[in-house]
């Protein structure tokens, strides 16, 4: 069974950065593409970004250029570095693992972002 551990979240100040981590224990293989959805207050959760084994990347239009997606294969882990965060970013944010071919998805158990103006 494969478990998304995700750490990193907290209260910032608009302007600020934050750095969420996430850590897959087994089961990932390159066909998984991983990644961040949000959910800000209210029922709907809204990809943020996400990436592949091979590092092709798709971000949201609300955060390209401001978040930054990245992964590490051998470790299992994706990780989102947030810069210049504003208070319409805060939302629990979860991490994602979905296979490319599969009807397998995983999702983390979420972590709260709260950007204070």
């Amino acid at each position: 069974q494969v478990q998304l551990v995700e750490s990193g979240g907290g209260l910032v100040q608009a302007g600020g950065s934050l750095r969420l981590s996430c850590v897959a224990s087994g089961g990932i293989d390159s066909n998984y593409v991983m990644g961040w959805y949000r959910r800000p207050p209210g029922p709907q959760r809204e990809l943020v970004a996400e990436i592949t084994s091979g590092g092709n990347t798709n971000y949201a239009a609300s955060v390209d250029g401001r978040f930054t997606i990245s992964r590490d294969n051998a470790k299992n882990a994706v990780y989102l570095q947030m810069n210049s965060l504003k208070p319409d970013d805060t939302a629990v944010y979860y991490c994602l693992a979905d296979h490319l071919y599969l009807a397998r998805q995983y999702w983390g158990q979420g972590t709260q972002v709260t950007v204070s103006s």
